[in-house]
């Protein structure tokens, strides 16, 4: 079990930048790794070199899952680049996007460092202000190599904020590479996360401010219904939400919440392709959830209830014809009051829900109203229960619509040569979305500059953003690992040309321990010599001059 923070800030990885992008899943050709240093001249050794037996399989994937995202001003800020004028052609970003619950689980066989080949990570919160997302501190990473066999765990704290309220949030990560089979093993990255409620929005920051005082040279009070009084301001949408300060943790007032657990996974592993001895790689989000709460206690709330938990699954076994995707469609139910008002599924996937200010034909067809706007055609009378009115044509000013929901299959997919011939597949759904756009009536009634700055959508809440990508080689991921060590990915096909040495360092070893060896030699030797006599050393004497003798003798 290993928690590797500073490592994991060598990855700006595919769940903040994915998920928080509103963009759908492209066929991206480059994945978010290490580059590979390059010699600084062509007769320089390499920075490094495998050793040992390396893996013969190569795999690309990864999956990643929001539980709940905020975007205030979507599609209002350009998209900023290094290069002139490629910013126009790219989507512009939204002003400020908070996510929160964020999973990821990635894998890359072709990263240079040896922890970005699997990464699992768990992240409480992330945020994008025009586009710039910085990491967030607080998750649950886990990385390989070298290999994990058990998972990491724990909770997760969101930091304090008044767009949204999040309690009971967790997360979990596990990130699992083979050093000689490499992605051959049982689930290569497995990331999730849980939540016991959440509550988003108590007021629209993004709408102007503005009370009946405001309005009235474009409003007249007097045809507003008997009992409506917009005092409290536009940003609250006429007292339907809280109208700021903290986000409630019930979900009180606020816009959308969850009072259940809301969980979310995603994972990529390898599975089997049939007829073959080869793998598939597969990318696969699933989210569990279970009701959904709008405006809150008041009385005209709404509760979304979710039918079919969605699943997204994406597999590539390197070639067009066999990849696929599998997508699981959410249904959700939309009631009041215990009774079914609409439903959304594949074939009806979008419903509009009118807010507006209540007018004097309502007043006197029910008489006088609460001090709440209508929606969907239902409006409070100050005394019974709610009323449902069909025709709302000059009866209803129409301020904003909530826009309902769930985001249908995006995929894409193109044949990839780089860093491996193969074919990529991606696909990015979401379980509900929830936008609030102002209509041409609201426009109408701001003053000029600020009717003619007011953006097509106010604030937009996405409920479980999925996205995933899985990218195999022609033929599929094989496994198994070699015994010599590739060069560059492949393995040398001639004679390997002697590379030049960079310094003297690279002798110093072997001439010690070759001296070291003669001289040890030498001593031996002498040693083992057997022993001779030796001649006693020559004296040298001094010699008399001659004398001759007086007495010679014949």
């Amino acid at each position: 079990m290993r928690r590797r923070l500073p490592r994991s800030v060598a990855l700006p990885a595919a769940a903040a930048l994915v998920l928080l992008s509103a963009a759908p899943a492209n066929a991206d050709p480059t994945y978010p790794t290490t580059p590979i240093p390059q010699p600084a001249s062509s007769g320089q050794a390499p920075i490094s070199a495998p050793i040992g037996p390396q893996p013969l399989g190569q795999a690309v994937g990864d999956a990643g899952t929001a539980l709940g995202i905020i975007r205030l001003l979507p599609n209002a800020v350009p998209t900023h680049t290094i290069l002139p004028g490629f910013g126009d052609t790219l989507p512009k970003q939204s002003a400020l996007e908070a996510g929160m619950g964020l999973s990821n689980a990635s894998a890359n066989s072709d990263a240079y460092l040896s922890y970005e080949k699997a990464i699992a990570q768990a992240s409480p919160f992330g945020l994008s202000i025009g586009g710039n997302a910085p990491q967030t501190p607080g998750s649950v990473v886990q990385t390989a190599l070298p290999d994990n066999p058990q998972p990491i765990s724990g909770g997760l704290s969101a930091p304090q904020n008044p767009l949204l309220n999040i309690s009971g949030l967790t997360g979990s990560a596990h990130a699992r590479w083979s050093p000689t089979l490499g992605p051959c093993v049982d689930t290569i990255a497995d990331a999730s996360t849980a939540l016991a409620s959440l509550s988003l929005l108590n007021v629209i920051p993004s709408m102007p401010n503005l009370g009946l005082d405001a309005l009235k040279p474009k409003l007249d009070p007097s045809t507003l219904a008997s009992g409506f009084d917009l005092t409290k301001g536009l940003q609250s949408l006429g007292g339907l939400l809280q109208g700021g300060g903290q986000t409630a943790a019930s979900g009180s007032g606020s816009l959308l919440s969850l009072p259940n657990a809301l969980s979310s996974r995603s994972q990529v592993k390898l599975v089997d392709i049939p007829g073959s001895k080869n793998k598939a790689v597969q990318s696969t989000s699933t989210l569990q959830a279970a009701d959904i709460e709008i405006l809150k206690d008041t009385p005209l709330a709404l509760s979304i209830k979710v039918v079919s938990q969605p699943t997204l699954k994406v597999t590539s076994t390197g070639d067009a014809k066999t990849s696929k995707v599998d997508y699981t469609a959410p249904v959700l139910t939309i009631a009041a009051n215990g009774k079914t008002l609409y439903t959304l599924d594949a074939a009806h996937p979008t419903k509009d829900i009118p807010i507006g200010l209540p007018l004097k034909p309502l007043s006197d067809q029910f008489g006088a109203l609460k001090d709440l706007p209508v929606v969907g055609g239902l409006l409070a009378p100050a005394t019974g229960p709610l009323q449902q009115v069909g025709d709302t044509a000059g009866k209803v000013l129409d301020l904003g619509v909530l826009r309902l929901s769930i985001a249908g299959l995006d995929q894409k997919s193109a044949n990839m040569t780089t860093p491996f011939k193969g074919f990529q597949l991606g696909a990015s759904a979401r379980l509900f979305d929830l936008q609030l756009l102002p209509t041409t009536k609201l426009k109408s009634l701001l003053p000029d500059d600020q009717a003619k700055n007011l953006p097509s959508s106010l604030a937009q809440l996405s409920l479980g953003e999925q996205v995933a990508r899985a990218y195999a080689p022609t033929g599929g991921v094989v496994c198994g690992s070699t015994t010599t060590p590739p060069a560059g990915g492949q393995a040398p096909k001639g004679p390997v040309k002697n590379l030049a040495y960079t310094g003297g360092a690279y002798d110093t070893v072997p001439l010690f321990w070759s001296g070291t060896a003669m001289l040890l030699l030498g001593v031996v030797m002498v040693a083992a010599m057997p022993g001779t006599r030796r001649r006693p050393l020559a004296m040298a004497v001094e010699e008399k001059p001659f004398k001759p003798s007086p007495r010679p003798r014949e």
